[in-house]
């Protein structure tokens, strides 16, 4: 038997009657749509959810780079921040605060110096270093700028208010210092907080403690207040973010108290200060959180 062959006409592929299978790959295929549709609207929500986070993180940018209120322009070259305080810190610093003493003990001819004799001559000591850093900032300004009148602007000028930050710092410094006890008592043991030689002088006599608190609350206070805050921190601002710079002279702030026991409290107590600098632009409110917290520490040691 003969068959003969006839010939079918193509089928179309997306017809409905059409035998064969639709791939998606195929041009014509009914899933193709939906999914190109579910993927450009999948992209759109992916690009619209990246410009919201976008603006997100610009805003808080904004608002973290607006907490600071310090000038881009200060008194010293950038280049020559270092070297000014290293002259201060190996020159005046160091020897002043370890060698003072001895020779003022030379000096008098008594080996064995008494409490009121120690504060007094500490106070004239670090008088002397405030002297020599004034100086030292002075010859090294910047020509025509005034050392004179940029200082007078910090401690007399706030951008904002030095009453909030103060209230704000103490709290939060007690705070830190309490936590931070806590963490060391667990960690290390207990430690004993009275300092027996600071404890003898308060007790002395009323003069001797007056002397101690005027020490202690005002002239230390000014003085590291105008070298770590006043011109470090104010320096070091203007070549970085703010709290780069709060960190940097918040870790000398610690190294110049040549104590290791206590570098991680002075560090955050540094990192306090320099916050409530920044803030308002002003030394006035660093000052009062200084010597509160050095007065609490006195009235603990007499208590104690």
């Amino acid at each position: 038997m003969i068959s003969v062959a006839t010939s079918r006409p193509p089928q179309n592929p997306c017809s409905p009657f059409s035998p064969r299978i639709t791939f998606p790959s195929s041009p014509c295929s009914p899933l193709r749509i939906p999914i190109s549709f579910y993927g450009l609207q999948s992209r759109a929500s992916v690009r619209s959810l990246s410009r919201r986070l976008s603006a997100e993180k610009n805003r808080a940018d904004e608002l973290f780079d607006g907490f600071s209120e310090l000038p881009s322009e200060v008194p010293w070259k950038a280049g020559d921040v270092w070297s000014i305080f290293a002259a201060y810190f190996f020159v005046l610093h160091i020897p002043l605060s370890f060698g003072g003493l001895s020779v003022v003990s030379q000096i008098l001819h008594e080996p064995d110096l008494d409490p009121l004799t120690i504060v007094v001559s500490t106070i004239l000591l670090q008088v002397t270093e405030y002297v020599g850093i004034s100086a030292l900032l002075h010859y090294h300004a910047k020509p025509q700028s005034n050392v004179r009148e940029f200082f007078h602007g910090k401690w007399f000028v706030e951008e904002r208010s030095w009453i909030i930050a103060s209230v704000v710092g103490i709290g939060s410094l007690v705070g830190l210092i309490f936590v931070t006890s806590i963490v060391a008592d667990i960690l290390v043991g207990p430690k004993d907080v009275n300092n027996p030689v600071l404890k003898e002088i308060l007790l002395k006599s009323p003069l001797s403690m007056t002397v101690c608190f005027s020490l202690y609350c005002l002239i230390s206070p000014m003085l590291e207040e105008t070298v770590y805050r006043g011109f470090l921190l104010s320096s070091l601002a203007p070549t970085m973010k703010w709290w780069q710079a709060v960190i940097i002279s918040s870790f000398f702030f610690s190294i110049g108290h040549f104590s290791g026991e206590n570098s991680l409290q002075l560090f955050l107590i540094g990192c306090v200060l320099g916050s409530a600098y920044c803030w308002t632009g002003g030394l006035a409110s660093c000052l009062i959180i200084h010597s509160v917290y050095n007065a609490i520490i006195l009235l603990i040691t007499i208590m104690s």
